[in-house]
């Protein structure tokens, strides 16, 4: 029972290159941009809620067919950025659970660690600069 315990903490080990104090600067840029995504979800959601208002509220002869297809068009294009929005806090927020257990910086492909720059650039990047450009 002790060597299962011992195992344990073994994985609790940091596996992340970078200090905590490194880790807390990334998570503080982090954390900035799902606020400003929160944001930008939440404009997106209203001008979709005032978008389908203005639609149901317009009589179906009252405007030229023209313009009811660019309505859709918009309409489609920013539900389309609200879901790249919500998928881009999920990446960040899973960026946040790996700084959270230590493993944050560390590429999954190569297991090297992930440059400082590149994290400042795409912080929930879990690839190193070397393991994307081997994916093109």
């Amino acid at each position: 029972m002790a060597s299962a315990n011992k195992d344990n903490s073994k994985d609790q080990e940091r596996v992340s290159p970078y200090s905590d104090e490194e880790l807390e600067y990334f998570r503080d840029i982090i954390l900035k941009k799902r606020e400003e995504a929160e944001k930008e979800l939440e404009s997106l959601q209203n001008s979709l809620r005032d978008s389908m208002e203005n639609a149901s509220d317009e009589s179906a002869y009252s405007f030229h067919m023209a313009d009811a297809g660019t309505d859709a068009q918009e309409r489609e294009k920013t539900y389309m950025l609200f879901n790249r929005t919500k998928k881009f806090v999920r990446y960040l927020d899973d960026a946040l659970k790996r700084i959270d257990n230590k493993t944050y910086g560390v590429c999954k492909v190569t297991g090297k660690k992930i440059s400082k720059g590149r994290l400042e650039a795409v912080p929930h990047t879990q690839l190193s600069i070397e393991a994307k450009l081997k994916r093109r």
